[in-house]
């Protein structure tokens, strides 16, 4: 019997030492994937519009992201924008809902038209439905116009799932910015 206490209190010990052992042990950190530190919060400039008019959307595969690039000519004042994950993007006037492909929806307004002081269109899509090819990438499942209305232009990104994303301005070159959007491929 004394045999028993004495291995009880020492088998005791042994599981009190080891738990304050892991308690204080340094909490393990996860490494970002490709270093991305981004979330999935909208990014957005100032209210306000730019100057200048929409004239191209291009798209690349990248490594650790996807991406969207709108080209802006004439862009002297610099470029304004809101883009953010909402449940439906919706056209621009009608309010009508822009069908895309993929889990999430990605609202990409740039405060620009896509037409010029008298209305002829400076963007002219082959298919507003599908405004670049997206098959083989990893996050992009469909790009589409939701039109230009009242000084911005609004295009919808349907992506894979909610990921993390950003979008910032590049000026240049000459008087032309570009709108980058970057989606994750994941988190």
């Amino acid at each position: 019997m004394k045999t028993n206490r004495i291995m009880g209190r020492a088998g005791i010990g042994t599981v009190a030492a080891a738990g304050a052992l892991l308690l204080s042990a340094p909490a393990a950190t996860a490494t970002p994937y490709c270093g991305i530190t981004w979330g999935s919060t909208p990014d957005y400039t100032s209210s306000g519009y730019s100057s200048g008019h929409l004239e191209g959307v291009r798209s690349g595969r990248h490594t650790c992201f996807d991406r969207l690039v709108l080209d802006v000519d004439d862009a002297t004042h610099g470029l304004k924008y809101d883009v953010r994950y909402v449940t439906t993007v919706r056209r621009d006037g009608s309010g009508s809902a822009v069908p895309l492909r993929g889990a999430a929806d990605v609202r990409i307004i740039v405060r620009v038209p896509s037409y010029d002081a008298a209305g002829r269109p400076t963007y002219r899509p082959a298919n507003s439905r599908e405004l670049v090819d997206t098959a083989g990438y990893a996050t992009f499942r469909r790009v589409a116009s939701a039109g230009s209305f009242e000084g911005q232009s609004t295009i919808g990104l349907g992506v894979r799932a909610r990921l993390p994303m950003r979008a910032f301005a590049l000026a240049g070159p000459g008087d032309h910015s570009r709108l980058v959007i970057d989606v994750a491929h994941r988190w």
